[in-house]
């Protein structure tokens, strides 16, 4: 089986499903965690509704999707801050997809879009109850860092220069 990552539009029933999936479950972990019960259902459906993901479309951003053995199972979206910095966000694939090396493929397509946008620099939040999240986006090459934004489920905010370095940098011989 393999991993397939194309673009998708944000508003296509495929990207609608996995940002349901996605929203639910982390909504869900955050309110088990600290209420002890699930999102109300009420709720979720305004939250769903609420963010529509259009910030993912060009010209200035992006949304991917991962599909293994043809089927829809994650998802990644990028849209940029500023002329040189992008966010990684939505960032999810689903759990019984999991352990079978698409999160790792998902960040490093993103990146890939991102620096296609223009961008030098990639940055995301994340919450401290998503340990595997936080453990793949050190994995990767991103380093914590002070906040970048007020986000209130934030705990956690993640760098990394998506510019060549010195070692990305084929050699080259004078004549």
């Amino acid at each position: 089986m393999t991993w397939t990552i194309t673009p998708e539009p944000y508003d296509s029933p495929v990207a609608a499903a996995l940002w349901r999936a996605y929203y639910t479950e982390v909504s869900d972990r955050w309110y088990l965690l600290h209420e002890g019960h699930r999102t109300d259902p009420a709720e979720l459906e305004r939250e769903i509704a609420a963010t529509t993901g259009a910030e993912l479309a060009a010209p200035t951003g992006e949304l991917l999707v991962a599909r293994y053995a043809g089927e829809p199972a994650g998802s990644a979206g990028v849209r940029l801050l500023d002329a040189e910095t992008a966010e990684l966000t939505r960032v999810f694939v689903h759990e019984e997809m999991r352990g079978k090396g698409g999160a790792p493929l998902l960040v490093r397509a993103a990146e890939e879009a991102a620096r296609a946008l223009g961008a030098h620099r990639l940055i995301l939040d994340t919450r401290s109850d998503l340990v595997a999240a936080r453990a793949l986006y050190a994995r990767l090459g991103y380093e914590e860092t002070a906040p970048h934004n007020d986000d209130q489920y934030a705990d956690h905010w993640f760098r990394k220069d998506l510019r060549p370095g010195p070692a990305d940098v084929p050699a080259t011989t004078e004549a």
